[in-house]
């Protein structure tokens, strides 16, 4: 089966449209055991203008339901892929989010128009809309297990020309910051006003106030949640560093 990872990879990379790669997509999730599969970017169910990645040959009955009732953005698959970073079988949900009642009618709801267990390949790309390329078989069959870690690479390789494909954005470089600027970016991402970076860093007040407002002409916003956001998507600071909890759990 590597050589149908190797195969797929080289399929992919020569592929000109989308509507090629579902085909490519279509014969390896065939060779690898499955009957479906999706690649998407998740919020591409609710926005159609984006330039957003959605191919799939998942039930259209399915796909209906998810568009009309809203259910995508509830789905615990697409919540479970934003929460991981390596391929995870249906099954496993419940281990990487908690699994509500909403999201365990929404899995029964999708087994009645044919979807049964699945595997997922979380496709994440900071400053993008989260996204995953999904294999799922009929209910009653069980998952290829000896080929998931094809499926892996397959999924990976897919999304990564479906990018190329869609001519999707490449993300400008970081600005430069000063040393000092960067540690007053950190602290106005952990909520920290002026005069408190002032107190921690040691410096006088219109000191922080200067320094802070020079991150802020670096990446040419006006106000200290564009610069968290700019914060997040460049990574100067990591998601759960922003969470109390996280914090805590450090001291």
């Amino acid at each position: 089966m590597r050589r149908l990872a190797d195969r797929f990879a080289d399929q992919a990379a020569s592929c000109a449209s989308l509507e090629q790669l579902r085909s490519a997509l279509k014969a390896a999730c065939a060779q690898l055991g499955f009957d479906y599969f999706a690649l998407l970017h998740h919020s591409s169910l609710s926005e159609t203008d984006r330039g957003l990645v959605r191919i799939d040959n998942y039930p259209r009955e399915w796909v209906q339901e998810l568009l009309d009732t809203g259910l995508a953005a509830d789905d615990p698959v697409h919540l479970a892929s934003r929460r991981s970073n390596s391929g995870f079988a249906w099954t496993e949900l419940g281990t990487i989010i908690a699994l509500s009642r909403r999201h365990r009618s929404i899995l029964s709801r999708s087994a009645r128009f044919g979807l049964g267990d699945g595997f997922t390949v979380p496709a994440n790309v900071p400053g993008e809309p989260s996204g995953s390329c999904s294999f799922a078989v009929r209910p009653g069959r069980s998952l290829p297990a000896r080929d998931l870690m094809c499926a892996e690479l397959v999924g990976a390789h897919a999304f990564r020309a479906a990018r190329r494909i869609q001519d999707l954005p490449r993300r400008r470089a970081r600005p430069h910051l000063s040393p000092r600027e960067l540690q007053c970016l950190r602290l106005v991402a952990l909520g920290k006003t002026d005069f408190e970076i002032a107190l921690i860093l040691g410096i006088g007040h219109q000191t922080a106030r200067q320094y802070v407002k020079s991150a802020r002409a670096a990446y040419d916003v006006v106000c200290r949640s564009q610069l968290v956001v700019h914060a997040l998507f460049d990574e100067w600071v990591a998601f759960d560093e922003l969470l109390p909890e996280a914090r805590t759990r450090r001291r």
